[in-house]
């Protein structure tokens, strides 16, 4: 057996479903993402524009680095809704993908040191300086779709990857034909907030993922109502591809969090929640606190209900946050602006400048 199946052998052993390997050099899409950035579509991932040389070039990343060995792992395809409304992307019901993914990569490396096809190396999941999907892509994990997600033809899009930068030259794998979306345009269709600009092209400052959670502060009035029920990130362009339909559900191997499982939007507005405790384990501590009680009443409002109005009229005056407390009361006018009490609160909040009604925004 050669170098280079050896070292994929390792990778499926220790339950990685794919893998592959795709020279250490700037990937296929990385003219692409300057221009991506450069036009703005970034938004304020600031961190892109930092890291954008190693992202562009990973052979900045690990002085010696030779070879990329890319992985794959299937995760649930199951929709995920909490309990009473509300609903959290598929990836982030389980236990935190990055510690999972970070583990087992770990114990590849120590493998292929054993096996001497390592050298000096570094793991890295999407958190990391790389533009993962397009190296995936070269190393015949899958194509690039219109929405931008990787299309694999077992896993669709319901897959993670993971990465490993070897100080040891393997011959990159020969990756299947290169798929296609055809004339499908289901995703750009779905989507409530036309982020998807055109086919690959996705504008993060619109993307609800982006939104609800790596975006900071208050979310742009616009875009609140085509959140809709998506308290954490956004499954739509992915649910509506016909090549994620048969794939295998898997959610087993990360579980549902007790936050998922248990929990609801309620519970999440709790002013003094301890996220570090609460969410311990699990990829929803992204946004932290404020993100998620204001997502969650962006929810409440767009989804209303008896509970979700008293739990907004009480954030509206104790939460420590403005953005939560605006977030309230945008929930509390959207869902319940008949109701006298609310209109006695939202005139309160007004008048504190805690708040300013629909009509009177630019």
């Amino acid at each position: 057996m050669d170098r280079r199946a050896i070292a994929l052998e390792i990778a499926r052993e220790l339950g990685f479903d794919l893998a592959g390997i795709a020279a250490l050099e700037p990937p296929p899409d990385a003219a692409r993402f300057e221009a991506w950035l450069a036009a703005g579509h970034g938004a304020g991932m600031d961190w892109l524009e930092r890291q954008s040389e190693r992202i562009r070039d990973p052979r900045r990343i690990l002085p010696g680095g030779m070879s990329l060995l890319v992985v794959g792992v299937g995760h649930s395809r199951a929709a995920v809704e909490l309990a009473g409304g509300g609903r959290v992307a598929r990836y982030a019901a389980g236990r935190d993908y990055h510690n999972w993914i970070g583990k087992r990569l770990k114990k590849l490396a120590r493998r292929l040191e054993e096996a001497g096809l390592a050298g000096p190396w570094r793991g890295i999941t999407d958190a990391g300086p790389l533009l993962e999907r397009s190296h995936a892509a070269a190393a015949g994990l899958g194509f690039l779709s219109k929405a931008a997600n990787l299309l694999h033809p077992r896993f669709g899009p319901w897959f993670f990857l993971g990465e490993l930068i070897l100080g040891e030259e393997l011959e990159p794998t020969e990756g299947p034909a290169a798929g296609s979306c055809g004339t499908c345009t289901a995703c750009l269709d779905v989507c409530p907030t036309d982020a998807i600009r055109e086919p690959g092209l996705v504008h993060a400052p619109d993307c609800i993922s982006y939104l609800t959670i790596e975006h900071r502060g208050a979310i742009p009035a616009a875009l609140r109502e085509p959140i809709g029920d998506w308290v954490f990130g956004c499954d739509l362009c992915s649910e509506v591809c016909p090549f994620g339909r048969k794939a295998p559900d898997l959610a087993e191997r990360f579980g549902t969090h007790r936050q998922v499982a248990e929990g609801d939007l309620v519970s999440w507005l709790a002013p003094r929640r301890e996220m570090s405790v609460d969410f311990e384990g699990s990829a929803l501590r992204r946004p932290n606190r404020e993100g998620l009680a204001r997502n969650a009443a962006i929810v409440l409002g767009n989804r209303p209900r008896d509970e979700g109005r008293h739990a907004l009229l009480r954030v509206l005056t104790e939460d420590p946050s403005p953005v939560v407390r605006e977030a309230a009361a945008w929930g509390l006018e959207r869902g319940h602006a008949a109701d006298a009490g609310v209109a006695q609160a939202l005139d309160a909040a007004r008048k504190r400048g805690d708040w300013l009604p629909m009509s009177d925004r630019n």
